[in-house]
């Protein structure tokens, strides 16, 4: 019986040289095994996404839970003031009512102010830029410093009048209430120069925007809380 004799593989002998091909990418390719897979071509965008240098900053989220617990912890706090008030007011036979100071309300306007330049703030870094945004802020800035002053004021004529803390309950909650305030108000004032003196640092239009709108919301809260607080002054203090 013949045995029929097959000749050896191309792939087994070394010495037969491959011919050239052309792979789809256009390089020009011979032997020597299978060719590794580029990762940059065929890396998958959903499976195997690029790293993300803005993956390790502080998300922007960040910014309006602090915020909203901000605002939070100063709602427990004048809640607190409040039932103080309402509950020495009802019940003590010793109650001296006291004139508000008349700055009183010209420190309102100049907060109710405010509200307008920071939220001018807002619409010119949506329209027009962060020059007129940093220009607006500032401007917030000086308002709310005049509110301070004005507080001070309004402490002197008291003082004036011979009405300390421990005069009467009466004096004390004026002094309590509108000092706890005036801290409050300061922490915002620093929030703003903070804001204002970094604004250029921050190269992502949608991060300056997030502060921007998170102080604007803490500011907004402290206004409206300094109505009611004068309203709860003028109905309990003055009556």
């Amino acid at each position: 019986m013949a045995t029929t004799l097959l000749p050896p593989s191309i792939e087994q002998d070394p010495a037969v040289e491959r011919e050239p091909f052309l792979s789809d990418d256009g390089v020009i390719g011979g032997g020597g095994g299978p060719r590794e897979p580029d990762d940059d071509q065929h890396r998958d965008p959903e499976r195997d996404p690029e790293p993300d240098p803005r993956t390790r900053a502080t998300p922007l989220s960040a910014y309006r839970a602090a915020t909203s617990w901000a605002i939070g912890s100063v709602v427990m706090v004048f809640s607190t003031l409040t039932f103080v008030v309402k509950a020495r007011w009802s019940g003590s036979d010793d109650w001296v009512s006291v004139a508000l100071p008349r700055v009183l309300y010209l420190d309102t306007a100049i907060l109710l102010v405010s509200s307008l330049t920071i939220e001018f703030a807002r619409n010119a870094l949506r329209k027009h830029g962060s020059r007129d945004c940093v220009r607006w802020l500032f401007v917030t800035l000086a308002l709310g410093l005049a509110f301070l002053a004005g507080q001070v004021v309004a402490w002197r004529d008291l003082v004036s009048r011979g009405l300390y803390l421990g005069s009467n309950p009466g004096s004390f909650f004026i002094y309590m209430i509108s000092a706890t305030h005036g801290l409050h108000v300061l922490g915002g004032i620093a929030a703003l120069a903070i804001v204002g003196f970094l604004f250029h640092r921050w190269k992502q239009k949608r991060k300056q925007e997030t502060a921007v709108s998170a102080i604007a919301l803490y500011w907004h809260f402290m206004d409206a809380l300094w109505i009611y607080l004068l309203v709860l002054l003028f109905i309990t203090v003055q009556r």
